[in-house]
């Protein structure tokens, strides 16, 4: 009896130790941040911008691939606030019928995503609903694509590099918040 007993831990233990390194490699990082940082960025489709957010944050060397997630939703929530300060003030500024019309469609299609569908989006990450994080984040970069559609004409866009941004962390975010939902 003590001998089944005996033999069903060490099979438990064995066990135990075959599984934990796949799991750990992926909700704690087995080697520097740095490295976790690059093999989750290969898997985007903007691998350098992904490479300079996440290592502009000091967070993101001691965390895992959902820590990862966070700081890439954060910091996209963070540019589509400033693009919507940036709106804000352009509007104050332009005395431009069309480019006024054109500031504030892109000011109606920011305001949900800053103040609703980001926010959500990063609860939802939070709490591992990564498809509704995905449609969140998702919807920044097709608000940001609307918005330089906006621009017509005559009209030339001031918010092109702004509005990509937004589109390619979005893009980013979203394929890391795929590798979780893979997991």
């Amino acid at each position: 009896m003590s001998c089944s007993i005996s033999f069903l831990l060490l099979l438990h233990f064995v066990l135990l130790l075959m599984v934990l390194p796949i799991t750990q490699s992926f909700v704690f990082p087995l080697d520097e941040g740095g490295d976790l940082i690059e093999k989750t960025c290969k898997k985007t489709p903007h691998y350098d911008l992904c490479v300079s957010t996440l290592q502009s944050n000091p967070q993101s060397s001691n965390t895992d691939v959902p820590g990862l997630a966070h700081i890439i939703s954060d910091f996209l929530l963070a540019k589509a606030t400033d693009t919507l300060d940036y709106i804000h003030g352009l509007l104050k500024q332009s005395p431009e019928a069309e480019l006024q019309k054109a500031l504030a469609n892109c000011a109606e299609l920011y305001i949900p995503v800053v103040k609703f569908s980001l926010p959500q989006a990063i609860d939802a990450l939070t709490n591992g609903h990564f498809g509704f994080a995905n449609y969140g984040i998702s919807d920044a970069a097709k608000e940001a694509d609307a918005c330089e559609k906006g621009f017509s004409g005559s009209t030339k866009s001031l918010l092109t590099d702004r509005n990509k941004l937004v589109d390619n962390l979005s893009g980013v975010a979203v394929a890391i918040i795929n590798l979780l939902k893979g997991s």
